[in-house]
């Protein structure tokens, strides 16, 4: 679950970067607060790559989800591209834990000696 919650949210740290520099240029929100919010969610997104197996972790990676999702109020585009990344964060919470429970059987699998 690990390398593919962490790809997601790299992903979405990099959106953050790019939509920070549109929102720069197309709203009228100021300079200030469009990097300092954009900044914090590159922060969360990049901690939460090494906090991802902790508890909570997850619920704060939904919380993410939500607030790139809200972004689309200053930049429209980013409702789309939010439920976009809300799906990819979902298949790979989803899938990450299938591959995790797979890989811990086949350990346990390969620890009973053959008899």
């Amino acid at each position: 679950m690990r390398t593919l919650c962490s790809s997601t949210l790299i992903g979405e740290a990099l959106l953050a970067l790019f939509a920070g520099l549109v929102a720069m240029q197309l709203s009228d929100v100021p300079t200030g607060t469009v990097w300092t919010v954009t900044g914090i969610a590159m922060a969360l997104c990049v901690l939460l790559c090494g906090m991802i197996t902790r508890p909570g972790a997850v619920a704060i990676g939904w919380a993410l989800q939500l607030g790139l999702i809200a972004s689309g109020f200053i930049l429209p585009t980013m409702f789309g591209l939010g439920v976009v990344f809300a799906g990819l964060w979902w298949c790979s919470v989803h899938y990450g834990r299938k591959i995790d429970e797979f890989k811990a059987a086949r350990t346990a699998a390969q620890a009973v000696p053959a008899g």
